[in-house]
């Protein structure tokens, strides 16, 4: 079922969405060459800790997942495209991160996700998050009322095909509100005109997933978690939580 928030829920919203903010920031600030990626985990948990915020994925335990999510953010790294578990490896110089963090406050839910390089970047890894980036804010431009799910789909995925990057075909976007994952699922695939009607106050957490290589399909880690591309392309991953609104779409998990 697909719930309508109110303008007071979307202003709440509004604030789980700045804890998430704050926390990807903290989390990419302490990413270095030699940094642990469970230093980033634990720098994310020190915002959500102090905003008073829970994470939602803590604990969190799908059907594809074989144990709960052990951290507050995912952390993936190169050909990682999204999943990673934070663990004791130890960023190195010109690797590519993705982070994911949510936070719920007050019983509402923030989503979002950062890409970026540590040290020296690869100009093809700068392109790739930059066609990522460009991606998403395709999705947001299309997310007008009046609109359609699939016209968020399919201007997300015209970038991706521009740029000739490959995204996961199971994954993509989601509704968000009271829950981190609610209806209506936002393929990051799809034809114009189709799907759930945009209307003010809806609330969707939209997150293109691009792999350099160019393929749809992917790969999973013995952890049942982290998701892999096939060819050992790179992989970035951008997330903004938005709200539809008479006046256009509103980002929510800015700083």
């Amino acid at each position: 079922m697909v719930e309508i928030k109110t303008d007071t829920a979307l202003e709440a919203m509004r604030e789980a969405g700045r804890v998430v903010a704050h926390a990807l920031a903290a989390a990419r600030a302490a990413a270095a060459v030699g940094v642990r990626l469970r230093e980033l985990d634990e720098a994310a948990r020190t915002v959500l800790t102090k905003a008073g915020a829970r994470s939602p994925f803590l604990g969190y335990q799908p059907s594809f997942a074989p144990i709960p999510f052990p951290a507050v953010l995912c952390a993936s790294v190169n050909d990682a495209v999204a999943h990673g578990i934070p663990d004791d490896y130890r960023l190195r110089d010109g690797d590519l991160v993705s982070i994911d963090c949510g936070a719920e406050l007050d019983g509402w839910t923030g989503d979002a996700a950062i890409s970026f390089t540590v040290g020296t970047p690869r100009p093809a890894d700068l392109e790739l998050v930059a066609a990522t980036q460009q991606a998403l804010d395709a999705g947001i431009a299309a997310a007008t009322t009046g609109h359609r799910i699939g016209d968020i789909s399919h201007a997300i995925s015209t970038v991706a095909r521009k740029a000739d990057c490959g995204m996961p075909a199971d994954f993509g976007g989601h509704g968000i509100g009271r829950q981190m994952h609610e209806d209506p699922h936002v393929p990051n695939h799809g034809r114009p005109g189709r799907g759930f009607p945009l209307r003010h106050g809806l609330a969707l957490a939209l997150e293109p997933m691009l792999m350099a290589g160019g393929r749809n399909d992917y790969r999973t880690d013995p952890d049942g978690w982290t998701l892999r591309t096939i060819d050992g392309s790179r992989a970035a991953h951008i997330e903004h939580t938005i709200a539809i609104t008479e006046d256009g779409p509103r980002i929510l998990t800015l700083p």
